[in-house]
């Protein structure tokens, strides 16, 4: 079963320096219908101005996922980490017990444009952690390259729960397949381009969630690039 959310139908917010479009309920958006899809809580499309960001802020129990497409990222936080994060990079922060942390635009004349990621921990109070790792442009190109997991595998990112995290650029009229096992579930989400994901289109800013399903199959359209959650099915 495949239902599609459309880029257009997200919650949108509109702050002066942050422009930020939520796959899900997020802050003051709320709707019933889209509160997260199995352990995936938050999927934040931003577009940040020259020389501001997030203050430094809180988190308690939350795998918190960047992924840069346009600008880069100064982090902060409160266990000593300092570092920028730029395209091909991905960050995950376990904000676990608690950790305070600033994410700025680290450009005073260029846009920061990236996906703010929050995936709800299998445990509670782990202690904080972070990681941040490049993924190359080949490594993605007309592949599935898993860039997070539970067990970090292939150089991926640690995320502390059962997700695997692939990324991928896809080239138009290029196809690719990700099988998906008994009792998973995935979610895609794209990022640029177009293409078809079992038959259904999708452009930038789609989602798309799917229960059911034994594999995935992406059609470039055109240049594409997008990411996929393979899930638990938490289902009963």
């Amino acid at each position: 079963m495949l239902s599609l959310r459309r880029s257009n139908d997200r919650g949108h917010a509109q702050h002066g320096w942050l422009d930020s479009r939520h796959t899900f309920s997020f802050a003051n958006y709320y709707d019933p219908r889209f509160t997260g899809f199995q352990d995936l809580l938050v999927i934040n499309e931003d577009r940040v101005a020259p020389g501001a960001g997030f203050g430094t802020h809180s988190h308690q129990n939350m795998e918190i996922i960047s992924y840069v497409l346009e600008g880069a990222i100064e982090h902060r936080d409160s266990t000593g980490t300092g570092a920028v994060l730029t395209p091909g990079e991905v960050q995950r922060m376990s904000a676990g017990t608690g950790v305070a942390h600033s994410e700025m635009n680290a450009s005073k004349t260029e846009g920061l444009h990236f996906l703010q990621i929050w995936i709800e921990p299998e445990k509670r109070s782990l202690p904080p952690s972070y990681e941040q790792t490049r993924f190359p442009v080949e490594g993605r190109t007309n592949q599935m390259r898993i860039v997070g997991s539970r067990d970090g595998r292939e150089g991926s990112v640690t995320i502390h729960q059962d997700v695997e995290l692939y990324a991928s650029l896809l080239s138009a009229g290029k196809r690719l397949e990700l099988p998906l096992e008994p009792r998973r579930a995935a979610w895609v989400q794209v990022a640029r381009g177009a293409l078809e994901v079992n038959g259904v289109s999708m452009r930038a800013g789609d989602g798309l969630a799917v229960v059911d399903e034994r594999a995935l199959r992406f059609d470039g359209r055109e240049d594409a690039e997008f990411l996929v959650f393979d899930l638990a099915d938490r289902r009963a």
